[in-house]
């Protein structure tokens, strides 16, 4: 299994999550293969690994809801 580093990544908050520390998703860009998505109140917690094209396919989806 590869390891990434993520220690310097540059995250952003999702444009869905709110301002009232709830539902707060942040991904970083700019990792190869994958985004990493982790909870925006517990940053130094876990993030999950999502293959770039899964997400990509669900970013889509999810676009068609809204």
């Amino acid at each position: 299994m590869r390891e990434y580093d993520l220690s310097n990544a540059r995250w952003r908050k999702s444009s869905h999550s709110n301002g009232e520390g709830g539902n707060c998703v942040e991904v970083a860009d700019g990792v190869p293969g994958v985004v990493p998505v982790r909870d925006s109140k517990n940053p130094q917690g876990p993030a999950l690994l999502i293959g770039a094209e899964a997400w990509s396919a669900f970013v889509a989806d999810v676009r068609t809801i809204n």
